[in-house]
């Protein structure tokens, strides 16, 4: 099949622009610092005149689907932005609307976690799979659904938010709830959990050569607790076992719901998984139910930072498959459903 994807991935402090050929062949990469000052519609047209800046025309004339990925709540179905935390005043921005008129192909929207999922699965650490589950674990925690070879992204897009769970009554605050999954298992989680283990060390006159002082413990990071678990340090070690335990709790209750082939996870634990792993895989031999445990492996991401730029050309290949399936069958192509073909 002739022709190429464009790749839209919009974020809080950058937009990239992602050519590609229609099997997902990365071609070229630009990127807009993303000005969150100036409305909305200003910066998508800054992206497509970047686009028609720096790719060639026979490229952009022969576009087939566009993808956009961008940090939720968003509405897929209508291609919809809604006042994602990190794009204020981006509130019911239309961007699928917007750039399938623009160049004339379909255009599709998917929040980051499902645009990571499609990335890994048809690109990455899940390809192959029918049933995967990828997790973001960055900054906050979500996740995407690969089920029976489609995603799922719920009656209202709101599928895969297992940051909410409740895994205890206490621990570090994230989603509004005190021991959530996302205050265990995300960057920002462990940098709690790290500041608290510091200052119960304090009480006991055993605190870290590393983190004396409340200025010190103020600017902890979950880098610098990396780097200390790295170097064998006690502390830092048993924040990250501590993570791990509480992801393993999460994933006991994912194997046992959704009985996957993987579960991809990407950023901090791709990084740390020698700190976060084991933990987590001793609770999963414990509580999650033998058989589905024994064909489900919990796997690091495996596209490094390339991940949002494969995210979004996933999208494209999203918009492209739903609109070959309604030239084909003569029913419409988006509609409210939560489940994606992507034959």
């Amino acid at each position: 099949m002739s022709g190429y994807l464009l790749g839209v991935d919009i974020g809080g402090t950058k937009c990239a622009l992602v050519l590609a050929t229609i099997n997902g062949e990365l071609l070229r990469r630009e990127v807009l610092n993303t000005n969150t000052s100036q409305p909305p519609m200003e910066t998508l047209k800054q992206l497509a005149a970047l686009a028609r800046e720096r790719f060639s025309p026979d490229h952009l004339t022969s576009l087939r689907a566009i993808g956009i990925s961008c940090g939720g709540p968003l509405d897929s179905a209508r291609g919809l932005v809604l006042s994602p935390p990190n794009l204020p005043g981006w509130d019911a921005v239309p961007v699928t609307r917007f750039f399938s008129n623009l160049f004339g192909v379909p255009a599709a929207l998917q929040n980051d976690a499902n645009a990571g999922a499609l990335a890994e699965w048809r690109f990455g650490a899940g390809k192959g799979s029918r049933n995967m589950v990828f997790l973001t674990f960055g900054t906050g925690l979500g996740a995407g659904l690969i089920l029976n070879g489609q995603l799922y992204s719920g009656t209202n897009d709101l599928a895969g938010e297992l940051g909410h769970i409740r895994l205890a009554d206490s621990g570090p605050l994230a989603f509004g709830k005190h021991g959530s999954f996302e205050g265990f298992c995300s960057g920002a989680g462990i940098r709690l959990l790290g500041q608290a283990a510091v200052r119960e060390a304090w009480q006991h006159n055993q605190g870290p050569a590393w983190c004396r002082t409340e200025a010190e413990l103020a600017t902890l990071t979950t880098q610098q607790l990396a780097q200390h678990a790295c170097a064998g340090d006690a502390l830092a070690l048993k924040v990250f076992a501590e993570s791990g335990k509480r992801l393993g709790q999460g994933l006991s209750m994912v194997i046992d719901l959704l009985n996957p082939e993987y579960i991809v996870i990407g950023s901090v634990f791709a990084r740390c998984e020698s700190f976060i792993a084991p933990a987590a895989h001793a609770v999963i031999a414990r509580e999650a139910l033998p058989g589905a445990a024994a064909v489900c492996r919990v796997v690091p991401a495996a596209l490094g930072e390339q991940i949002g730029d494969y995210a979004a050309v996933g999208v494209a290949q999203l918009a492209l498959s739903s609109a070959d399936k309604h030239a084909t069958t003569s029913k419409p192509a988006c509609t409210a459903s939560s489940v994606w073909p992507l034959a």
